[in-house]
């Protein structure tokens, strides 16, 4: 049996049956990088959250925590 990967105080998961294993929000099939592009095309984290009911704030804090860490593991 595959196990899920927890990243980011929880919240973001790893698993490679979901998403073709890309990290994802707490198993919700929504991607890290599915957030970090709303963000970066100047979406704010209301849009977000609207277009995203299932998310919570925290859940876009954790995006952005992991992508700093997984750029600070690279640095």
């Amino acid at each position: 049996m595959v196990q899920a990967t927890q990243l980011a105080s929880g919240r973001i998961t790893v698993h490679p049956d979901l998403c073709n294993g890309h990290p994802t929000i707490r198993g919700l099939r929504i991607t890290v990088e599915t957030i970090l592009g709303f963000l970066s095309a100047g979406e704010s984290r209301e849009e977000i959250l609207s277009q995203y009911p299932s998310l919570e704030p925290a859940d876009i804090d954790a995006c952005l925590s992991f992508s700093a860490d997984r750029l600070e593991a690279i640095a």
